[in-house]
């Protein structure tokens, strides 16, 4: 986009798995989409660009529990199978942070939007990200209080059916 500008006005929306209302993943204030490349994000929060934002306080409510894996292996398919473990490694890492009940299911949650956007709310929002501080270098900071006189750019997912994400995602596992 900085490159090009033009493209810009040829994306007619995003959806985006990143950032965070409360607190990050891979620093205490940052998620780490939004960490890993921050004046990039800027650029794209700043684009203009109609942007719907999954945050990790979305993902985490789509958690991977023993009963679900167990739903998707029952479907005994060769997809199904790997599809569970695939889900018993991803998110792996933050499951202490759930008290041993599952995994979040992060970057899955966009593709579960796209096909069935009713299994999410969402509010426009303004949102920027943070590109000086030390500690806070890619926050995604979100004026849930209207307290800026900045207009809504961003459409934050504020809830999610996790029961019917995953209802998605057997429904589509068994069709394979």
């Amino acid at each position: 986009m900085i490159k090009e500008p033009r493209i810009a006005s040829r994306i007619q929306a995003l959806v985006l798995m990143g950032g965070a209302i409360t607190s990050g993943n891979v620093t205490p204030s940052a998620e780490f989409n939004i960490y890993s490349d921050p004046h990039a994000a800027h650029v794209v929060f700043t684009s203009g660009i109609p942007l719907t934002m999954i945050s990790l306080d979305i993902t985490h409510q789509v958690l991977t529990t023993p009963e679900r894996l167990r739903a998707i292996r029952t479907l005994g398919t060769p997809v199904s199978e790997v599809a569970a473990d695939i889900l018993v490694q991803y998110g792996s890492r933050e499951r202490h942070r759930f008290d041993g009940i599952g995994n979040p299911l992060h970057d899955p949650c966009v593709i579960a939007y796209l096909l069935k956007p009713t299994l999410f709310t969402a509010s426009p929002f303004y949102v920027e990200v943070e590109l000086d501080g030390e500690a806070t270098l890619g926050r995604t900071i979100v004026d849930t209080a209207y307290l800026s006189d900045r207009q809504p750019n961003v459409n934050v997912v504020q809830t999610v059916d996790a029961e019917g994400v995953y209802r998605l995602l057997l429904d589509r596992l068994a069709g394979l």
